[in-house]
């Protein structure tokens, strides 16, 4: 049974989702990807070129995972992290004030970011894509706020090709996390609206027309993860 939400409805179930499943979400996502996950982050930052004393936004932070890996290559620079549900930035305020002063969350929409045109160096944005009520226009207003020439470092699910690996990746997310939130207390819902929605992304290659077409050049996509993970690079115009 489908728990995907209507485009209408998106936002909102979206928001109270995370809201519920704030307190348990990194060890959730750590189980999920047999702790590849913040391997997969740090691939997407040094994918960025951020300079030392860079302006980056990671948008979607969730609970703040990001955070500190950009601030490791940003360490004289500025660190922001925007989420839409303030729940789950609560549950990173211990990663946050770890980063001594350099770092910041702010609550935000994807789609109406609360910052000037040209306001970063680059962005990153680690599994909220698929979240979002308008692919296109998130990234457009991700162009919005990067100078000329920053970076945007998209990570997100992708489908294998692999038949195999296909049906491995599918048992998995299908079948088995539900089971694992579950035993752990988790909202087992919520952990079935993960494969359903990455079932819904657009594929690798679709995605990365989207981002030419929102205004990145030099769009370019790595597989990971066997070919479950995308990160897309893309350069403002």
């Amino acid at each position: 049974m489908s728990v995907l939400p209507s485009p209408d409805e998106k936002s909102a179930y979206v928001e109270q989702m995370f809201s519920r499943i704030a307190d348990g979400y990194d060890t959730m996502n750590r189980i999920m990807t047999f702790g590849l996950d913040q391997s997969w982050r740090n691939y997407a930052a040094d994918s960025i070129g951020l300079a030392s004393n860079g302006r980056v936004l990671d948008l979607g932070c969730g609970t703040g995972d990001f955070l500190p890996i950009l601030a490791q290559r940003a360490y004289d620079g500025m660190v922001v992290g925007a989420d839409y549900t303030l729940p789950m930035m609560q549950e990173g305020l211990g990663k946050l004030a770890k980063l001594g002063g350099r770092g910041s969350f702010i609550q935000g929409d994807a789609l109406r970011l609360p910052f000037a045109d040209g306001a970063f160096d680059a962005i990153t944005t680690g599994f909220m894509m698929r979240n979002v009520t308008d692919i296109g226009a998130a990234f457009r207003e991700m162009a919005r706020v990067t100078r000329p020439g920053g970076r945007v470092a998209c990570l997100e699910v992708a489908r294998p090709k692999n038949p195999l690996v296909r049906l491995g990746h599918g048992v998995y997310f299908y079948h088995m996390v539900p089971l694992i939130a579950r035993a752990l207390g988790a909202d087992p819902t919520a952990y079935r609206y993960l494969p359903q929605s990455a079932q819904a992304f657009p594929q690798p290659e679709r995605l990365a027309e989207i981002m030419a077409d929102a205004g990145w050049g030099e769009v370019r996509y790595t597989l990971l993860g066997f070919g479950a993970v995308a990160v897309h690079i893309g350069v403002k115009k």
